[in-house]
């Protein structure tokens, strides 16, 4: 049922009132004469007419006006004017109830999904102080342990004082690791860190992590390779530190989970206003439950083995920040036993000048 408003009810309010008027004298006064009676008659009905119709209207866009002033000033803001409101009471034809349930329920499923979000950033932030607290508490724990053992006396013993003293240095290194993924994270996060937008050579950045990670990948007897022979350089813009690092750590993570004798293939594709890069892998592979959540800041698939690989568990979070610090995007593909391939875009330079790709 359509509701009607205050212009309208204050218009049969006052036809009412009238004809109720006019009817009445009509009934008193049914036997007088003369053509002045009517005359009379009529003038003090459209008289009652409009003292009604302005005394109702004004009433009752008194009376909404001041009920809707405080939910107007909730669901829009608190800089919503009684001028404002008032226009839109006025509007014609305008039903202003009907607007108001309207504009309540956009407001009550706006503030709803807001309370559902910051519900979710409260459980993050729990879930994160709580890994932080348990990645640091490990190292911690072991300088203290060391650190007592040789006041104890160890520090007298041949045996154990080298021992312990680089095992608690191994440990203070670790600390520092967590400390500067998680400022350059916050940085990243934050705009603080500008990247230093340059073209350069991407297969030769390529090759100089090859040559730096050669050590570490032999130990694991993994090859690190191109899918094909590059027919000369691959050009890109953007901040080639950067890269380097969000690079860096994912070939290094494919090492450290490939396969004893397995390999990491670097590939890249021309798509025109991109360059598209997949780091691939032969290795365990990432089940499927665990995908949409690898990078998040300190998640773990596997949190023994990450550990004893001395990693931070923030490696994948700080590709990611990298890699959409750039408007670039980041995707995986991977199956348990199957190996995994990272995915990342960056701007493709060409044979084109920097200023084509300034952002």
């Amino acid at each position: 049922m359509k509701t009607i408003t205050p212009k309208q009810q204050a218009i049969y309010i006052a036809v009412f009132s009238t004809i109720v008027t006019v009817v009445s004298g009509l009934a008193i006064h049914f036997f007088a004469k003369g053509i002045n009676f009517y005359i009379d008659l009529v003038f003090v009905g459209l008289l009652e007419f409009f003292i009604v119709y302005l005394i109702v209207f004004y009433s009752l866009n008194n009376f909404i006006f001041n009920r809707l002033k405080p939910i107007y000033k909730t669901i829009h803001s608190i800089n919503f004017t009684e001028g404002s409101l008032k226009r839109d009471l006025e509007e014609k034809d305008r039903d202003i109830v009907k607007d108001v349930q309207d504009d309540v329920l956009i407001w009550a499923k706006r503030k709803t999904r807001e309370i559902a979000q910051l519900r979710q950033l409260e459980k993050y932030r729990r879930e994160f102080v709580g890994n932080v607290s348990h990645e640091l508490k490990t190292p911690i724990f072991n300088i203290q342990g060391y650190i007592s053992t040789l006041l104890d006396g160890g520090i007298e013993d041949e045996a154990i004082n080298k021992l312990y003293l680089e095992k608690a240095d191994k440990s203070v290194n670790r600390m520092i690791s967590i400390v500067n993924d998680l400022e350059s994270i916050s940085r990243l996060e934050s705009g603080e860190l500008k990247l230093d937008m340059k073209k350069f050579n991407l297969v030769k950045l390529v090759e100089d992590i090859f040559e730096d990670l050669e050590m570490l990948a032999s130990e694991r007897k993994i090859k690190l390779r191109f899918a094909a022979t590059p027919n000369g350089p691959i050009y890109v813009f953007a901040d080639r530190k950067r890269i380097q690092e969000a690079m860096n750590n994912l070939i290094v993570n494919s090492i450290k989970y490939g396969r004893t004798g397995g390999t990491t293939t670097i590939d890249f594709h021309d798509m025109d206003d991109v360059v598209l890069v997949e780091i691939e892998d032969n290795g365990i592979g990432i089940a499927e439950k665990d995908l949409p959540r690898i990078f998040e800041r300190f998640y773990r698939t596997d949190k023994s083995r990450s550990r004893e690989m001395g990693g931070t568990g923030l490696g994948l979070s700080i590709v990611k920040h990298i890699i959409e610090a750039h408007s670039q995007t980041i995707n995986v593909r991977s199956k348990p036993n199957s190996g995994s391939t990272f995915t990342f875009s960056l701007a493709n330079a060409g044979a084109n000048s920097e200023s084509n790709f300034m952002l």
